[in-house]
């Protein structure tokens, strides 16, 4: 009867989904089911907070995530702040019970076997458009720019002499990257291509056929298309290149540091879920290769 009157109150008075109601009532029936297991009864105003803390190892144990996890939770707080108001308890039993933390993902990144086959192998195509697609991703790769920030890119703001990218990130910040003699040559050559093909073009370094800057979206379906011919990451966007760019640069012994100075992050601790990317492979190189692991 509590649950069935806690179930009408969300329908008609919050005005809740049939399919939200059926979910709070299942997360109460599973556990009732625990308690019943557990005790040998299933009166829900019995519930103490040790019962729930062993609910949610159970949980954790049958293979639930943290967040699945959290979702129940909350479908019973708001159940038991419910029947505090109605005055069926005194005292709230989850009022300190702590949720298990949910997993930050870590950033989708491509190997540097995939980027060298990408790269190397990948036929782009010829002529203006096939130089500049390469070029697109080649650029993403090696400077780890943001999407926005290549689309904002201008001649003016490539220095070869210096070998240098001035970029304008977030809110108007501007920073230098460096770039090598590999991404020069490339740059050089689109240039070429670019001013022999476009001759009525827009200020922007990177450009469409019609000599106009590019839209990000067009920019992001470029480097998905392209990245579809190597990997089935989930995930095919200029910001993988990112964090492949960030990665990379981690794995071979660049400083955090450095790394938070080139991406234009504020804080290191923006920069530091990098790290965690690195220890996974780590993990994943000694687990493979390690006889004991």
């Amino acid at each position: 009867m509590l649950t069935d009157s806690f179930l009408d109150y969300l329908r008609y008075e919050r005005n809740y989904s049939d399919k939200t109601v059926r979910a709070y009532g299942e997360d109460i029936a599973q556990l009732q089911e625990f308690m019943k297991e557990e005790m040998g009864e299933s009166d829900l105003l019995r519930v103490a907070p040790d019962l729930i803390r062993e609910w949610i190892v159970s949980l954790m144990d049958k293979g639930y995530t943290s967040t699945s996890v959290n979702r129940k939770l909350s479908s019973l707080r708001s159940f038991y702040k419910y029947l505090l108001k109605q005055g069926k308890i005194i005292v709230d039993p989850l009022r300190k019970i702590v949720g298990p933390k949910n997993k930050k993902s870590l950033p989708s990144f491509l190997k540097e076997a995939d980027m060298n086959r990408l790269l190397d192998d990948t036929d782009f195509g010829e002529g203006f458009k096939g130089c500049r697609d390469r070029l697109i991703i080649e650029m993403f790769y090696a400077t780890g720019m943001r999407r926005s920030e290549l689309i904002g890119l201008d001649d003016k703001d490539i220095d070869f002499s210096a070998s240098l990218l001035k970029v304008t990130g977030k809110r108007n910040k501007q920073r230098l990257i460096p770039f090598g003699e590999e991404l020069e040559v490339r740059m050089r050559e689109y240039v070429n291509v670019r001013n022999e093909v476009v001759s009525d073009r827009s200020d922007a370094f990177f450009v469409r056929e019609s000599g106009k800057r590019f839209q990000p979206t067009q920019i992001y379906n470029l480097v998905k298309r392209n990245l579809s011919k190597v990997v089935t990451l989930k995930k095919r966007s200029p910001h993988v290149l990112r964090h492949t760019f960030a990665t990379t640069m981690l794995n071979n012994e660049a400083t955090l540091g450095a790394v938070k100075e080139l991406l234009g992050h504020t804080s290191l601790a923006t920069t530091e879920i990098y790290t965690h990317t690195t220890f996974e492979e780590l993990k994943k190189v000694y687990k493979q290769a390690h006889p004991r692991a």
